[in-house]
């Protein structure tokens, strides 16, 4: 598969590839995810691990050779927040983070599952790409899934959230 840089747009076909390299790991042993593992790391995969994280970090793995890893915001964040002394100072960094978050660049790709169902939005210049149709809102597309009124925002989980007990 070839490596997606900047917002260059995911074909279906490398959307299929991709679910199904992961497909591929959800029927591998222990021994075959560890067996994986070294293919893709070139080297052991630490013992303590559980083939569910085995699991999970290997198909990351997979979806960043494919689409890119971590924008450099988000890598400075999380190492911001391996520092913090306190929840409560994470609190701030974490919502000046999601405020910038928010702010969705055209080929930005939106998922969220839906009764069993994977859905991705693909964010345009005018509007949002769903299943071939172009929306004006996030909220149409949220109707249009559930059948039911939906903030859009927050069905895609770009909504804030209320951390009260972090800030306590």
């Amino acid at each position: 598969m070839r490596k997606v840089t900047g917002t260059a747009r995911l074909s279906r076909d490398s959307w299929d590839d991709i679910d199904a390299e992961i497909a591929q790991l959800r029927d591998l042993s222990v021994k075959g995810l560890r067996a994986r593992w070294r293919t893709a790391f070139r080297g052991d995969a630490p013992a303590h691990l559980a083939p569910h994280l085995l699991f999970t970090i290997l198909a990351y793995h997979q979806q960043t050779e494919v689409m890119g890893g971590l924008d450099s915001k988000t890598e400075r964040y999380l190492e911001r927040m391996d520092q913090i002394s306190s929840p409560a100072a994470a609190v701030p960094l974490t919502q000046a983070f999601e405020r910038q978050r928010r702010k969705l660049t055209p080929g930005t790709v939106l998922t969220r599952e839906w009764n069993g169902q994977h859905h991705r939005v693909m964010v345009q210049e005018d509007g949002f790409s769903w299943e071939g149709r172009t929306y004006r809102s996030l909220t149409e597309i949220a109707k249009a899934i559930t059948g039911t009124k939906w903030n859009g925002p927050r069905f895609f989980g770009l909504r804030d959230k209320k951390h009260a007990e972090a800030a306590e």
